[in-house]
């Protein structure tokens, strides 16, 4: 791995209008990809949040580059933090938090642990991670930023975007930006009228069509 910190990523110009469509109504609307898995858990209940990424690479058990990320960041940016190797350790806590979000940053995204939650979720600064531990770190070793990363076997670039809430994390790459917000905005008009038949009583087996698959399936209705 090189150690370097990329300056001037080009970001997803509409990245922060998919925050009102959700992860989920995203994923779908890109064809079921970019989900970076289940192992994501919102540290802030209730946050939703999308903007473009800057990406930090860190040592296990350092958080070196997450300070040098920082300074790369802009007002809308998402911080993505991995490490080059599995890490469970607090990389992330309260201070960090507060230099993020004096510099407009939404929020971050780790697969590690974080510490501090009780502050995190005060501020409130929105935060996703894979465990919660106390365990300190150091700032010893140089990594990267602002370099692509796998999170979950899916491919993050700087600069695209991401949308995270309580369903999870999902990227989109920055060129895909404009037409998935354009499929999630036909998606969910055509779930405000699916919600409105459901609610009006309408069975999901009339309005998804799935009778005729239950026949070809051979299921068969028998009375009690």
């Amino acid at each position: 791995m090189r150690t370097v910190v990329v300056t001037g990523v080009p970001r997803a110009q509409r990245a922060a209008e998919l925050e009102q469509f959700g992860v989920a109504t995203v994923h779908e609307a890109q064809g079921r990809t970019g989900y970076l898995g289940p192992d994501l858990v919102a540290r802030v209940p209730g946050a939703r949040i999308a903007g473009p990424v800057v990406t930090a690479v860190c040592w296990p058990g350092d958080n070196l580059m997450i300070h040098a990320a920082v300074e790369q960041c802009v007002p809308g940016d998402v911080l993505v933090v991995t490490t080059t190797s599995p890490c469970r350790d607090g990389l992330f806590g309260e201070l960090l938090a507060t230099s993020l979000r004096s510099r407009g940053v939404r929020g971050a995204v780790l697969t590690t642990g974080v510490r501090d939650v009780a502050a995190l979720r005060a501020l409130p600064f929105p935060v996703w991670s894979t465990s919660v531990s106390a365990q300190g770190t150091v700032k010893a070793t140089a990594g990267a930023v602002n370099v692509p990363v796998v999170v979950g076997g899916a491919l993050i670039h700087p600069g695209d975007a991401l949308v995270a809430d309580d369903d999870g994390v999902v990227v989109v790459p920055r060129a895909d930006v404009d037409a998935v917000a354009d499929a999630s905005r036909a998606r969910e008009a055509k779930e405000d009228a699916t919600r409105a038949a459901l609610a009006a009583g309408e069975l999901g087996l009339d309005r998804y069509g799935l009778r005729p698959l239950l026949e070809r399936l051979g299921v068969v209705y028998e009375r009690y």
